[in-house]
């Protein structure tokens, strides 16, 4: 299949809220690792070639350049975030070079999306012009009515949504030219508001994106397992 010019958007606008800390959670160490330093070498482990974007919040760039000057961190731009995640990406958008055919917009807090995940992500998008990495949920599920009521729904009809989520570059560059709406949930949402259709593929179960002190705990064992795979 013809390779395409890609370029990377890494969003990590998080403030450590809801894992009880003052220091953001993209920040947090994994592994041994802050969790962006992870996210940016996976990206440039698989797609050695890409152009790379960091949106972070301005209060938080040269925090973060003193960071990671002191690991072993691929190549990067940062930018500016913006209100929302809709204007961090948007940002990202501008930032990214004219020349790229697809644009891969990935949660700063999933450090462990894996080169297989990536490049099938990839593949999807080149072939189908979008690319949504999707699970299927575990848990059994049930939707909540009036009143406190609620019933059991179908899980084999869901998925759970993941990234990287990958676009053909005018695509989604024409999706962002529109004015912020609340529904816009990631950025399937958003070329979906324009009236294209997205195509979904297979996620991971270890990309997971960390949140809570719980995530934490999971992150560190996957890190762990990785870290033995690798001597093997």
């Amino acid at each position: 299949m013809e390779q395409r010019a890609i370029g990377v958007i890494i969003v990590a606008g998080g403030c450590g809220s809801r894992m009880g800390s003052s220091l953001p959670k993209q920040f947090a160490f994994v592994g041994g690792e802050p969790i962006l330093v992870r996210t940016i070498n996976s990206f440039a482990t698989a797609l050695p070639t890409a152009k790379i974007v960091v949106v972070l919040p301005a209060t938080q760039i040269d925090f973060w350049h003193n960071l990671s000057a002191r690991f072993r961190v691929a190549r990067h731009t940062t930018v500016e975030g913006g209100k929302e995640r809709f204007h961090s990406v948007l940002n990202g958008i501008t930032a990214m070079s004219d020349a790229v055919d697809l644009i891969a917009v990935h949660d700063g807090v999933r450090p462990f999306a894996s080169k297989e995940l990536i490049l099938r992500a990839v593949e999807c998008a080149t072939a189908n012009g979008s690319a949504i990495p999707v699970v299927v949920p575990v848990d059994s599920l049930r939707v909540m009515g009036d009143n406190g009521s609620s019933k059991p729904i179908d899980r084999s009809t869901l998925r759970a949504v993941q990234t990287p989520q990958i676009f053909d570059a005018a695509t989604l560059r024409a999706a962002y030219d529109t004015a912020y709406n609340p529904s816009f949930t990631d950025d399937a949402s958003v070329v979906e508001y324009m009236g294209e259709r997205v195509t979904l593929c297979d996620g991971e179960r270890n990309n997971i994106k960390i949140t809570t002190p719980e995530d934490m705990v999971a992150a560190e064992a996957i890190a762990q397992s990785l870290k033995a795979k690798n001597r093997e």
